[in-house]
């Protein structure tokens, strides 16, 4: 009984803390005709300055370029828009404990038939998040900022899959619809 009870925590922690959801927010200029934008170009200069890893940096841009490209951009060297990145990321540490026993008892609280006792677990992931904004060329004003925030992942061959989700997210929301 005890086996079951700690199979059935471990996998419901297990279902909670790698959930692959990631939480979007936008934020835009509604004094902006998102439609005259048709290229697009990154923004050198910015993405230099984000401390992550050359080759997450890859990943990242190629999703929004897959995105854009998708979406009817063109990529050019007299862009409409300039896109950069930033990310942050934070470490968080879950500690849970349950009642790994057994028994009859009188509800919540004190038993007297336990068998058993408590089960504590710890865990620990890294929660990113990316944010993605669009400057128009011209003026150099950032005119949309989208945010993705989710746990990331270390595998390796799960980081493409992972930034791929991020990114189309984010951009699910670009343009902005009007309310």
């Amino acid at each position: 009984m005890k086996a079951i009870q700690f199979l059935f925590a471990a996998l419901l922690l297990t279902m909670v803390s790698c959930g692959s959801m990631v939480s979007v927010n936008t934020d835009y200029d509604k004094k902006v005709d998102f439609s005259t934008y048709k290229t697009f170009a990154f923004y050198k200069t910015g993405i230099d300055k984000v401390e992550i890893s050359d080759l997450d940096k890859r990943r990242i841009l190629h999703a929004i370029d897959q995105q854009m490209l998708a979406k009817g951009f063109t990529k050019s060297e007299n862009p409409d828009l300039l896109i950069n990145i930033f990310t942050k990321s934070r470490e968080q540490v879950n500690v849970n404990q349950f009642n790994a026993g057994w028994g009859y008892g009188w509800g919540w609280g004190w038993n007297p038939f336990m068998m058993g006792g408590q089960q504590t677990t710890v865990t620990s992931s890294t929660e990113g998040t990316l944010y993605i904004d669009f400057i128009d060329a011209k003026k150099k004003e950032m005119i949309w900022q989208g945010e993705g925030t989710g746990v990331l992942t270390k595998n390796t061959y799960k980081k493409e899959e992972r930034i791929n989700e991020f990114v189309t997210k984010i951009m699910s929301q670009y343009p902005p619809v009007a309310k």
